[in-house]
């Protein structure tokens, strides 16, 4: 186990307020107290003088780079005095033995990072048409991921610690991806991690499932217009990463996940509706495949405006040009 490990909370909206405060108290009340807490607030005056004056035994810092998520994890690593840094998002909570079981597989040196489980606490119930396989669009663990502990490709970034050489190393987080405000774009931890798992080939990044914080889902989070906005922000987030590492890389963990996660899913919703008179899970299953569809469209069209970008400029029509150049010569030389 480490014995220095950073926590990094970062906040941008005082809506969120209370939250934050929990937020802190929870790492306060940690079985393995961390070296430092460091609170970095998002280009938000009011909300960085009102948490320096009331946020007591942590340290308060401003986002002094680009505005959004990446930005504000960037500043936070860059005054972090731990060899490990542990990430909790503002709006989450720490059961008291979380450092402590994140923390403690760093004996390994191959070990690069960690991440464990995220439990929605639902503002209101949830609702009966969103599948367990989509949990990922609110931030937390989704049906199909390991209940022991694993090697994965990255952790979710409300529960997630990285080694420090990994910034070192391979840079930080890219602040052209990422979370800025409520604007629902991510992955870029997955492109870090990436990054980082390209040039440390040998090294791996573990999920341990009883490393649990439990992640506030808002009643706007919990809607239909919510659940399409994110998965097409997915997919648009999904092609800026193939874009920095690569296809094979950035889609292998999707790949699995569209092929057997997502089909199991769409089986057991419609089993549920037959068998078990809940016919909530025809709801269930059609969610699935439109979570699918809509999450693929923002991917092509994300890669459809990267080509669009990166195609080459017409150069101007010349007519002088044309009238010097020998017409024939093209045919000439051939």
């Amino acid at each position: 186990m480490v014995s220095d490990i950073s926590v990094v909370i970062c906040a941008h909206s005082e809506e969120r307020w209370s939250n934050l405060i929990e937020a802190v108290a929870s790492v306060k009340q940690q079985t393995f107290q961390p070296k430092e807490i460091i609170v970095v607030i998002d280009h938000n005056e009011q909300l960085l003088k009102r948490a320096q004056e009331h946020v007591i035994g942590v340290s308060v810092i401003e986002n002094t780079e680009m505005r959004g998520l990446s930005g504000a994890r960037n500043c936070g690593i860059a005054a972090a005095q731990g060899n490990v840094i542990a990430f909790l998002d503002d709006d989450a909570l720490a059961t008291p033995d979380w450092l402590k079981m994140v923390s403690q597989r760093y004996t390994e040196a191959d070990v690069l990072g960690t991440g464990g489980t995220i439990i929605p606490l639902w503002a209101e119930d949830k609702p009966v048409w969103f599948p367990e396989e989509f949990y990922w669009v609110v931030g937390c663990t989704y049906r199909g991921m390991p209940q022991t502990d694993t090697v994965i490709r990255n952790p979710i970034g409300a529960n997630m610690s990285l080694r420090r050489d990994i910034f070192d190393f391979v840079g930080s987080f890219r602040s052209d991806i990422g979370r800025i405000g409520s604007r629902p774009i991510g992955c870029e931890e997955t492109e870090l991690c990436i990054r980082a798992k390209q040039h440390w080939p040998e090294g791996r990044f573990l999920y341990l499932p009883a490393a649990v914080v439990f992640h506030r889902v808002t009643k706007k989070r919990a809607t239909w217009a919510y659940f399409c906005s994110r998965c097409y922000s997915e997919g648009l987030s999904k092609a800026q990463v193939t874009r920095f590492v690569g296809v094979k890389d950035s889609l292998a963990v999707e790949r699995l996940y569209m092929s057997r996660i997502l089909p199991a899913g769409v089986i057991r919703g419609i089993k549920d509706a037959l068998f078990h008179r809940d016919l909530t899970g025809f709801a269930r299953a059609g969610v699935i495949v439109v979570g699918l569809v809509v999450t693929t469209a923002g991917y092509c069209v994300g890669l459809l405006t990267q080509s669009r970008n990166n195609a080459p400029k017409k150069r101007p029509f010349d007519k002088t040009t044309l009238r010097r150049k020998n017409p024939l010569s093209s045919l000439m030389n051939v």
